[in-house]
């Protein structure tokens, strides 16, 4: 089948639908794609694009439904501002169209987040981006109506055409050597900071998105951390409490490994001469929720003791260690003959 034949297949509002409106609803799709496939959301991909969609793309589709039109061709009154001709003629220039986009999604993401907050539904990752990509979508599809009524010459075209050969000749064909170097530069220069930015924003150990912490009941039931069993006697119990706080943004299975070790000190160095598994659970938490876990660690033997708890997301690894662990948290106990 020829090219016009596929062409006819596609139906006749999503062919006349302007390019640069077409690419705010793959944008809508991509950045929901990022935002909830397992195997991206924990990439650097949800940063970038959920970043570029939030400071920019709502306020470019509000933008394009309030000015259909391209920029004005008409001459202003006199005293008339560049501002009032360009809302009686309906249209702006792609420099303007930028400008605006980028205030208007910064404060439309505030307002949106003011009326999520006034409803009975919990502002999470989910709602958020729900609501944004709604609101995304329906002003998009007025913008592109406003467009159609205009009449042809009239309506706003975004040079993506043209920006595209703008920036491939830059790059391809650059006037001079230095000009070809600084374009270099200038790609290398994106993509380390794109990567730092993605790399910071994903870091399993930056921030407290989620918190494993240990408690201990006190002498007025109150759970703290502090007075923590470190000297029992053989057989003895030690009595630990076991909190997980998650503040991901969305709902997170966890596992929760606690292993033992014994350790003795050799060649003036901490050694793990044998170590156990003595539990493994799996839990379910929404956002912004916590769960307090009951341990009761008895050791029988004298020596000395290290109690790892290993919290991880989803799966957990064939070997649980200290260093692949999400999250860990452990405690040294002395067990001895008084």
């Amino acid at each position: 089948m020829s090219a016009s034949g596929l062409r006819h297949l596609v139906p006749e509002p999503v062919r006349r639908t302007p390019a640069d409106l077409a690419l705010v609803v793959l944008s809508i799709l991509l950045t929901g794609g990022a935002v909830f496939l397992p195997g991206v959301r924990e990439t650097a991909v949800r940063v970038v694009l959920g970043v570029a969609f939030v400071l920019f793309v709502p306020g470019y589709a509000f933008v394009a439904a309030l000015f259909p039109g391209g920029p004005s061709k008409r001459t202003p009154s006199e005293g008339e501002t560049a501002t009032e001709d360009a809302l009686l003629s309906g249209g702006i220039g792609g420099i303007e169209r930028f400008t605006l986009s980028v205030g208007t999604s910064i404060a439309t993401v505030i307002v949106l987040g003011l009326v999520l907050e006034l409803t009975p539904w919990r502002i999470d990752l989910g709602s958020t981006f729900a609501v944004l990509s709604l609101f995304t979508f329906v002003v998009t599809v007025v913008a592109a109506v406003r467009r159609q009524r205009l009449p042809t010459e009239e309506r706003f075209r975004a040079p993506i055409g043209t920006w595209y050969r703008t920036v491939r000749d830059g790059f391809l064909e650059p006037e001079t050597r230095m000009d070809g170097l600084l374009n270099v530069a200038l790609v290398i220069g994106l993509v380390v900071a794109v990567w730092s930015v993605g790399y910071a924003a994903v870091d399993p150990n930056d921030g407290a998105l989620t918190e494993l912490y240990l408690l201990t009941e006190q002498e007025d039931g109150e759970l703290a951390a502090r007075g923590y069993p470190t000297d029992l006697a053989p057989g003895e119990t030690a009595p630990l409490v076991v909190g997980v706080s998650n503040e991901e943004g969305e709902r997170t299975r966890y596992s929760l490994v606690v292993e033992l070790q014994s350790v003795a000190e050799r060649d003036n160095a901490t050694r793990v001469v044998r170590e156990r598994e003595l539990r493994r659970e799996s839990l379910i938490l929404p956002h912004n929720e916590t769960r307090l876990l009951t341990d009761n660690v008895t050791l029988q033997e004298t020596g000395r003791y290290r109690v790892s708890y290993l919290l991880y997301r989803g799966t957990p690894p064939t070997e649980p260690t200290l260093d692949n662990a999400y999250r860990e948290v452990h405690l040294w106990i002395n067990v001895s003959v008084s």
